[in-house]
Parts: structure tokens; C-alpha cells; sequence
């Protein structure tokens, strides 16, 4: 779903929310919000009795268990997941708020929907003595959630279609013809666009798309599972926007495939929040501490790029560039269209 459409999906939940249904109560924060030297203490005892959590989530399923236990046998917790994608977490927590559900304690999911959620007053503010130790950042300045990892877009290709030493070494790179028909891209990969065409300067990174699918087309794919396989089929020799675990986990696996990152290389940050009904919103901000601090090397165990500056980031050698959820939200109608013109269409113009 695109940005517009899921700002007006909110905007109206919200209005409805307010004219026509009965909200249950904010849950109690005076722990979440709290400073005082003993909250860290006063949170684990409180979370403890509240002893569960439901946690909506677009974390892949089979990073679940591996994150989710440890935090369930330490704290003695139980964690009740949902898992979806980002767009159907965000439409569900809507339709139960809108009617007067309160079932949801934590959510975690991409960032632009995150801000999204913030905007439309569904999260509430929480500290944590956490977040100084956190990429610059990665704590908006509401403080309604918190990033927790960066999904990297890099490239991949397929090893028996392509030489490393033929390898592009510049975004330029790719506009020379032997790429010709071999470009991949994943279709809602609109944050990665916009960056690079920001790193490069509007117009120029604009002309630069538009060179791009003029001179060697994009072959754009629906799902970054998709594309990762189809690079290991050869089908898609070069992959232009998988998320940075993707080939690396298939690599492992034995399959043909490898990546490399053209600079900056651009990351989405996923972060968890609190939901301002929370039945169980101790339980709820205690498991976002833990997110930021003992999950830190767990999510890099999975693969993922953490957002504490405490754990070794697998791509720290490498320039990035975190695209700003508020930004790509706020311009999301100067975006889409070109966006949806150039790359979904394959129309330069």
C-alpha cells in the first residue's frame, strides 16, 4: 500500500475514532515515562506481574522463536505474537482501535509506518536508559518508538552470471549497456529511490533513474524473497534492492549467489512502540528495552544491522544512509508519482 493511502486509511480511522466509538483508556506510563534511577527495577517487577504480551510484528517468522525466547525465559513473559506484513499490521491496529479493541501491547514494524501510527496518536511516549546507547537517530525525538535494527538494501548477483571483477563499483556503473535486461528491482522499494536520488541531488538523481531504465531497463519484482530466488535462478543476474541478510543467508545455503554494496548504501530502520491501550504496557516497554540491549546481538546473530552502537554492525566498513520515515511520509505525494512513472512504469519521460 502506498504512503498516501495509508495516511488517509489513518487520517480517517481517526476521525471515526474520535466521532463515533468508545477508546479504551491510556494505559498507565508512569513507569514507561519515568527516569528515576530505580525504574529499571520498579519496570521488570511490574512487567512481571503483568506476565504477557501480544507483539504484532513483520519480523520474518523464523526469526521469532530465536529473538522472542530468550526475553520469555529470562523474564518469565509470554510473548503472543501476529505476524504480517508492515501494511496489514498497520490496517489491523487501526480497525481494532477503531473499534474499541484494546489488544495489542507492542508493535514493530518499518519505520515510515511507525511515524505513521505516532501521528495519528496511537503510541505513547517511553524512556529507556537504553537509548544513549543507540545510532544517532534512532530515537525520534517524540519518542513513541524507537528504532531497533536497519535493513540494508544491497546488491546481489548471481556468481555464474556475473564475474566480481566485472562488478559495478558506482551507482554511474550501472549505466554502461552490457546491464542491459539484467537489472532487477523490488517494487515497493520507493525509500531506496528517493535516497539516492537525494544523495545525488534532485535533479540530477532524477535524470539518473531516468537514464537508467532508458538505457538498460529495471525488471521489477513483487517481494524481496522473489528477487533473492530469482538472482539464485539467474534469471535476475543482478538484484538491485535486497535487504542485506537475503543473500547472505542464501549463500550459506550453497546457492550461486553474492552481494556488494554501492555507496552510500541506503537502510530502512524497523522500530517497536508502545500502543497507548496496552493492557500489558509494562510487559510491553520492558520488551522494547530488551530489543535495544540484549536483542542487539541476537538480531545480528539473524543478521540484521543493529541499532546499538554497543554491538559490532557485520557492515560498519560500509558508508550508510538511513532514509527519514518523517520525510518520506511528508513528500510522499511528490515521490509517488515519479516514482510510479519512472521505475513501476519503465516511462523516463
Amino acid at each position: 500500500m502506498k504512503l498516501q493511502r495509508r495516511l488517509f486509511m489513518l487520517a480517517t480511522a481517526s476521525s471515526l475514532l474520535a466521532a463515533s466509538f468508545a477508546i479504551p483508556s491510556q494505559a498507565d506510563d508512569s513507569l514507561l515515562t519515568s527516569t528515576a534511577p530505580d525504574r529499571e527495577a520498579k519496570l521488570e517487577a511490574a512487567a512481571k506481574a503483568e506476565g504477557e504480551l501480544t507483539l504484532y510484528t513483520s519480523i520474518a517468522q523464523n526469526d521469532l522463536e530465536p529473538l522472542i525466547k530468550p526475553f520469555e525465559d529470562k523474564y518469565g513473559i509470554k510473548v503472543t505474537t501476529w505476524r504480517a506484513s508492515g501494511d496489514d499490521v498497520l490496517q489491523r491496529v487501526v480497525q481494532e482501535q477503531k473499534a474499541g479493541r484494546a489488544t495489542v501491547d507492542s508493535i514493530h514494524i518499518s519505520a515510515p509506518e511507525m511515524e505513521a501510527l505516532h501521528r495519528e496518536g496511537l503510541l505513547q511516549k517511553t524512556e529507556s536508559p537504553y537509548y544513549a546507547d543507540l545510532l544517532k537517530g534512532a530515537v525520534p525525538e517524540h519518542k513513541e518508538w524507537v528504532s531497533t535494527l536497519l535493513s540494508v538494501w544491497v546488491q546481489a548477483y548471481n556468481t555464474d552470471k556475473v564475474k566480481k571483477e566485472d562488478l559495478p563499483k558506482t551507482y554511474a556503473d550501472l549505466l554502461d549497456p552490457k546491464w542491459k535486461g539484467k537489472l532487477g528491482f523490488e517494487a515497493e522499494d520507493i525509500d531506496w529511490f528517493t535516497s539516492v536520488v537525494e544523495t545525488m541531488g534532485e535533479d540530477k538523481g532524477l535524470q539518473y533513474f531516468r537514464d537508467l531504465v532508458k538505457t538498460n531497463g529495471l525488471s521489477v519484482r513483487k517481494g524481496h524473497s522473489l528477487l533473492n530466488n530469482l538472482v539464485v535462478a539467474g534469471e535476475v543476474p543482478l538484484g538491485l534492492t535486497l535487504y542485506n541478510y537475503m543473500p547472505v543467508q542464501a549463500k550459506s545455503d550453497g546457492a550461486p549467489i553474492d552481494w556488494f554494496a554501492l555507496e552510500p548504501a541506503i537502510a530502512r530502520a524497523n522500530g517497536i512502540g508502545v500502543v497507548k491501550t496496552a493492557p500489558h504496557p509494562n510487559a510491553a516497554a520492558l520488551f522494547s528495552d530488551y530489543m535495544i540491549s540484549q536483542g542487539q546481538p541476537i538480531l545480528t546473530s539473524l543478521n540484521y544491522i543493529p541499532t546499538s552502537t554497543k554491538v559490532k554492525s557485520p557492515l560498519e566498513s560500509i558508508e550508510l544512509k538511513i532514509a527519514d520515515p518523517a520525510d518520506k511520509l511528508d513528500n510522499a505525494s511528490k515521490w509517488e508519482p515519479l516514482y510510479d512513472k519512472i521505475v513501476l512504469q519503465g516511462n523516463p519521460g
